[in-house]
């Protein structure tokens, strides 16, 4: 299509915002091309409507290769496939620890009052089980870097009691202990900060792949955010968020502390 449209891959790249490596790696099947990207290089080619919209179906099957195709009932957007794409995962929470963290009861807790229909036992276990296999994704040889900052109301919150919540804070300290996972808390002493307006993930990918990813979820949808300008604001805010947490030593001795408090409680 490039050809046919009498440009050259230089000019192709240049049109596209591209690097002439994307556009090669594209081309030779090295780098799989997103969604984004097909539209985008269709739209520059030229391509007419059938073709453009097929071409960007393929590349949205591409993510649906992998583990999670398992849990498609329960996997339903586009998320997973990104996140176990991802090379350095950042995440805000406010109100929970991040499922990539979660322990098997705590998130089985969640799942359970997560939402307003009524669920059987086995829709729960399906979906905790799901959670459990997404964890897996920390200890591949080529997991990603994970940066996770929460509001210190996460840890202090009983999620599922006293007991279930002691053995998610031991979770979280054994987990910081990965070279590739990284834990800080921001504390209530923090004030008002850039995290006010809720939780976010932040996703990077190799340079050559996709551009970063903002990823918002909420009750009413799920949001991703792509332009390039609104993904930077995501980014300093996680910055902004991390310059008034405390530093990832201090967080452990915060989770530690408030483990040890419910032990006595």
């Amino acid at each position: 299509m490039r050809e046919a449209s009498g440009l050259g891959p230089e000019d192709a790249a240049a049109r596209l915002g591209w690097s002439r490596s994307k556009v090669s790696r594209i081309e030779t099947g090295r780098t799989r091309a997103s969604a984004t990207d097909v539209a985008n290089a269709c739209d520059l080619y030229g391509a007419d409507s059938s073709v453009r919209a097929g071409l960007i179906q393929l590349a949205r099957e591409v993510r649906q290769r992998g583990w999670w195709t398992a849990y498609a009932d329960v996997f339903t957007g586009s998320y997973i496939g990104l996140e176990d794409e991802a090379v350095l995962i950042r995440q805000w929470e406010v109100q929970l620890v991040p499922g990539l963290l979660q322990t098997e009861d705590y998130a089985r807790t969640v799942i359970s009052v997560g939402r307003p229909e009524p669920r059987d036992a086995d829709d729960i276990q399906r979906r905790v089980m799901a959670r459990m296999a997404r964890r897996t994704l920390l200890s591949r040889p080529d997991a990603p870097q994970l940066c996770a900052v929460m509001d210190e109301g996460v840890i202090r919150r009983p999620i599922g009691g006293h007991q279930l919540m002691r053995d998610q804070l031991e979770a979280l300290l054994v987990a910081a202990r990965r070279p590739n996972v990284t834990i800080r808390v921001l504390p209530y002493s923090a004030g008002e900060h850039t995290g006010l307006e809720g939780a976010f993930t932040v996703l990077s990918f190799s340079e050559e792949v996709d551009p970063d990813i903002a990823y918002v979820e909420g009750t009413a949808g799920d949001v991703y955010v792509e332009s390039s300008d609104h993904v930077d604001r995501y980014k300093m805010a996680f910055t902004s968020i991390c310059d008034a947490a405390l530093s990832p030593e201090d967080s452990m001795k915060l989770i530690a502390d408030t483990k040890e408090r419910l032990i006595h409680d």
